[in-house]
């Protein structure tokens, strides 16, 4: 089943328990940006006006009604994965990390991306969330590895979504990345598609599942959209340079009747 595209928001599709929510924030959302950058870009590390970031920023709260302010990363493409022991208050200063874990009901975990593959992971009791930035070089650097090591549940119990990234026929690469995960992983092999002379076609989201089930994970979705090949729906980098925006994927637990 495919997520409502139309209204901006693109809700995970996975098998979570009960009250885990996860959900991408399109480009295409209520927003205030420029042309340019949105109208919906919740990245404040991209060029884009300070005042429009914090505007979109706020309309998250009651987009989705969140239990609280989402605790933004400073995200640097590396494998640190900060542990989260409260919500997000006035004064949240980002850690630098690539990824979120969290047994606080109430925090609210977030994912900045534009071609990269933004993860989320939930124990099968929701007691433990978690999220991830995975780019290849996070990818490459054991950014899921170190996630999943921060669960206290056997990695088979665990569920996990692929956010939107950049697609396997839009993922151009040189013959050294491939030779990276291959040497990580021989399956890996699988992955990529042979392009034009020495160049590749990587698939970010079959590099994340084999390291996924690698660890022992079998419940995982996700993993059908290409943000590079969707321009009014999704923020890329690849596509667009410098005006690029980001998406935001967010992964909380809310009340359940």
């Amino acid at each position: 089943m495919t997520g409502q595209l139309t209204t901006g928001l693109l809700p995970a599709t996975w098998s979570a328990p009960p009250g885990v929510r996860a959900v991408t924030v399109l480009r295409s959302a209520d927003g205030v940006s420029s042309p340019t950058y949105g109208p919906m870009n919740l990245g404040d590390r991209c060029g884009d006006d300070p005042a429009a970031v914090a505007e979109n920023r706020r309309r998250l709260l009651n987009m989705l009604d969140l239990p609280s302010a989402p605790c933004w990363l400073r995200q640097v493409h590396g494998n640190v994965i900060a542990t989260v022991a409260a919500p997000a208050g006035e004064g949240w200063q980002p850690p630098q990390a690539d990824g979120a874990i969290s047994e606080h009901p109430q925090a609210v975990l977030a994912i900045l991306s534009a071609d990269c593959l933004p993860l989320t992971v939930a124990s099968s009791d929701g007691s433990v969330i978690g999220v991830a930035h995975a780019g290849w070089r996070s990818l490459a650097g054991g950014v899921i590895e170190n996630l999943l090591a921060g669960f206290k549940c056997p990695t088979r119990e665990l569920v996990a979504w692929l956010g939107p990234a950049i697609g396997p026929h839009s993922f151009e690469v040189g013959p050294e990345l491939r030779q990276q995960f291959v040497a990580q992983h021989a399956e890996a092999a699988n992955a990529f598609m042979p392009g034009d002379g020495d160049r590749w076609f990587a698939d970010l989201y079959a590099l994340a599942r084999l390291r996924l089930r690698a660890l022992g994970v079998k419940q995982i979705h996700g993993g059908e959209y290409d943000t590079q090949a969707d321009a009014r729906r999704f923020h890329s980098y690849r596509r667009d340079g410098a005006g690029s925006g980001r998406m935001a994927t967010l992964l909380w637990r809310a009340p359940t009747s």
